[in-house]
């Protein structure tokens, strides 16, 4: 039933939440707020002395990593008296409430710690967060199984008078906590609801252990490589480690040889995807399911993996013969530059495209950077926002001890009627042991409390930026720009996704559906009246020439279709690793055919590369999501958007229709309030073949 915390991102913790009212009135402006963009560009000036630390977040236990346990235990004992009520209350709309103030008791130490395991500098706090998370997914797992919670909740599912009465929203989290039960075995018999139990824990072993071995290199004899292209790699003793594929070397023996020493099969890496894989299919059959993919399915926009194979197959169809003109692009590149070896091979698609859009468009980072320092990007967010939303971002002083880094900033979200709607902490630069991944943690889920006010929503955006030097403020490539617009889209969702109960807050929802926010956003970082909103010189003031972002957006176009058809590739996978077992084959002997099917270029023997596919872990059987999310972000931008990027109806019907409801709303029901009709597959195939046409416009700018 707790699947809530892990299902889309974390959720909650009780903060005393400054700066705002009483009551269930509007929340009050706070003094210690300032402008978005100079905080990001000017150094952060800490006001600290002496006096008491307010702990990680304002949680006052978390001064120290021993407060973990302390947080825990207070969270374990709420949890103990929270099922006693659940257990004796009649059904009504009172018993959803406390299944969801339990599923927020657990999660407000579970998704902090999850956090703070992987991002804290201090190990003593990363190893306490990691303890805290192991005792806290034990406690799921025994209320999981717990038939008399479960009993209550089916009384309420049972009782259709009372079902009738409840509220949409209300129904559907009732229904998602009981799928939480039957998933995890509730119904079968006590041998073989400790069996899903043990194949659970199973699991998730053999998840953190495929990860980890996903990520270790490979070692070899330095003598077996040419002595010219050592220098590439990093030497131990008498061996050469190959950390990764070093896609981006213009070297294509130094490619080659990365890509066929990377990707050799680790035995036992092999057989820990084989148990997964095996143990994923027996716990799916155990608890009902045909297979592990329609387990993962269920609630999804996809529904069943008939529908996204059909998806998957439709689109590949439509892509081949451009992927085939993709091709035949690079590989006509690779002659031009190495004649005595022309063929394209796997290792060559990253490369030679790169070098198709650099010839093509000028495109070199170096000339964007200046005109997008971190503060002026953060201006233009906060603009757009504004004008789309009603929202404004300002940066709001810390307390000591709230930060985990000092150069992490704090953000107000305001709404100009609504008052403040939550907080984003900002931890944008790089430093020593952290993750090199830009992503976004929901550290609390809104809800509304018991007592009638709003529990503020809560969120964390990781990014991995440069610092400001002393000659220039933090300057992002143009890459890092729509990262940042595309991390900025999961924090408008978690900060408007409004729901009564934090089970479904902001992006715990169906992921097919979660990534539409983020990758939405990405088309207004495309856009040239966006951009020309904030993108100004830092040293000059001068704007960034329209031809420049044409330039910047049609080279994304060149190879897209090779690009896409990779992703169907890794997509058709993924279902079929999932998909009905036992395998027919290895494997390996799968990602051959499958490559050489929805692919196009050969398999190499001797390799594995299935065994790298770390996705294969949290997106199990649900890899297809980014491109089908992408589709629709694609649909709402034609239709919604591109007419005018900040058209505030527009807007408004966005927040309404599709960020408002979290996963409190079937997602298929959401996206056609937004585009008014329901869209079929041909439609999100059409949305996405559509967005690799070139835009002539480009062309006739780029000749005058």
């Amino acid at each position: 039933m707790l699947s809530g915390c892990r299902r889309a991102l974390p959720a909650a913790l009780r903060l005393a939440a400054r700066g705002w009212a009483g009551g269930g009135g509007r929340r009050r402006v706070s003094t210690s707020w300032s402008p978005v963009g100079a905080a990001f560009d000017a150094k952060q000036q800490r006001s600290w002395l002496t006096g008491q630390s307010t702990g990680l977040f304002g949680v006052p236990e978390l001064s120290s990593p021993e407060g973990f346990q302390e947080a825990q235990e207070k969270a374990l004992q709420e949890t103990e008296q929270l099922v006693q009520k659940a257990c004796t209350t009649p059904p009504g709309p009172q018993i959803v409430m406390i299944f969801d103030q339990l599923s927020d008791a657990l999660c407000r130490v579970a998704d902090l710690a999850d956090f703070v395991k992987i991002a804290h500098p201090d190990f003593a706090f990363r190893e306490a967060a990691e303890e805290a998370c192991r005792n806290i997914g034990t406690m799921v797992e025994k209320l999981n199984t717990n038939i008399k919670l479960c009993q209550s909740l089916k009384q309420l599912l049972a009782n259709k008078e009372v079902m009738d009465s409840l509220g949409p929203e209300t129904r559907q989290v009732a229904e998602l906590f009981m799928f939480d039960f039957e998933i995890s075995g509730i119904h079968l018999d006590e041998e073989k609801r400790k069996k899903a139990v043990d194949l659970n824990v199973k699991i998730l072993d053999l998840c953190n252990q495929f990860l980890i071995g996903a990520h270790l290199p490979n070692k070899i004899d330095e003598h077996v490589l040419p002595e010219h292209i050592r220098y590439n790699f990093a030497v131990e003793g008498n061996y050469i480690q190959i950390t990764g594929l070093h896609a981006d070397c213009s070297d294509d023996l130094v490619r080659e040889a990365a890509y066929k020493i990377f990707l050799y099969p680790n035995a036992e890496q092999l057989h820990c995807l084989e148990e997964l894989l095996t143990s994923r299919n027996h716990l799916a059959q155990l608890v009902g399911y045909n297979t592990f993919a329609h387990r993962a399915l269920q609630g999804t926009m996809a529904r069943t993996p008939e529908k996204v194979m059909q998806f998957l197959e439709t689109l590949s169809d439509r892509l081949f013969q451009r992927t085939l003109k993709d091709f035949e692009m690079m590989e006509g590149m690779k002659m031009k530059l190495n004649p005595q070896n022309s063929k394209l091979m796997p290792w060559d698609h990253p490369y030679y495209s790169g070098v198709l859009r650099a010839e093509r468009y000028n495109i070199e980072p170096s000339l964007y950077c200046p005109f997008f320092s971190l503060g002026a990007c953060m201006e233009g967010l906060n603009f757009l926002f504004n004008q789309l939303l009603g929202i404004s971002l300002y940066a709001e002083q810390t307390e000591k001890g709230e930060l985990w880094c000092e150069d992490v900033r704090k953000l107000a979200v305001v709404h100009e009627n609504e008052g403040l709607l939550g907080y984003i902490y900002c931890d944008f630069f790089q430093r020593a042991d952290k993750p090199h991944q830009d992503c976004h943690f929901t550290i609390r889920g809104g809800r509304l409390r018991e007592d009638g006010e709003y529990q503020l929503p809560v969120v964390v955006l990781m990014l991995s930026l440069p610092h400001s030097t002393r000659s220039s403020p933090t300057l992002l490539t143009p890459g890092m720009m729509e990262n940042l617009f595309h991390e900025m889209g999961h924090a408008m969702h978690s900060m408007l996704g409004r729901t009564r109960y934090q089970h479904v807050t902001g992006t715990r929802c169906p992921t097919d559906f979660a990534e539409v926010p983020s990758i939405l956003m990405e088309y207004f970082a495309s856009d040239y009246r966006v951009v020309n909103q904030f993108a100004r010189h830092f040293q000059t003031g001068q704007s960034l020439p329209k031809s420049m972002v044409s330039r910047l957006c049609e080279s994304k176009k060149i190879c897209a279709a090779a690009d896409m058809q990779l992703q169907v590739f890794y997509a058709v996978l993924d279902q079929l690793y999932h998909g009905e077992h036992p395998l027919k084959r290895s494997t390996t002997e799968i990602l051959k055919e499958t490559q050489e099917k929805f692919y196009g270029l050969p398999y190499v023997p001797n390799t594995a590369w299935q065994l790298r596919f770390s996705h294969l872990v949290g997106y199990g059987a649900k890899y297809y999501s980014y491109l089908m999310s992408r589709a629709i972000a694609s649909m709402v931008w034609k239709q919604c958007f591109v007419q005018n990027p900040f058209d505030r109806a527009m807007g408004e019907r966005y927040r309404r229709e599709m960020l408002a409801h979290g996963g409190g709303k079937e997602p298929m029901l959401m996206v056609q309030g937004m585009l008014q009709k329901s869209p079929s597959v041909e439609d999100f195939v059409d949305a996405l073949v559509s967005d690799l046409d070139q835009d002539f416009e480009t062309f006739f700018m780029d000749s005058e």
